[in-house]
């Protein structure tokens, strides 16, 4: 596909002279150039890491998990978490 992009003149130059050492076209090292960055930004972006969890009770009773409400409720509660249970 044909298209016009506005490059930075410094980047320019600088990929006109990888393209030369690598006997290679502009059009390709640009190419590849944003290939790496998309595949980049698209791991940037994946799966959330995984957090630790202790014991497999889960909630406490009464606690809806979908409820930011509940979930506050239930940690500004003062009674001790073991007495929920």
């Amino acid at each position: 596909m044909r298209t016009t992009v506005r490059l930075d003149d410094e980047l320019y130059r600088q990929a006109k002279v990888r393209a030369a050492r690598s006997g290679r076209t502009v059009a390709s090292v640009i190419e590849d150039a944003l290939r790496v960055g998309l595949q980049v930004a698209a791991r940037a972006a994946g799966p959330s890491p995984r957090l630790p969890t202790f014991g497999a009770r889960g909630p406490l009773p009464g606690v809806d998990l979908t409820s930011n409400a509940a979930v506050l409720a239930a940690m500004d509660d003062d009674a001790p978490v073991d007495a929920k249970r």
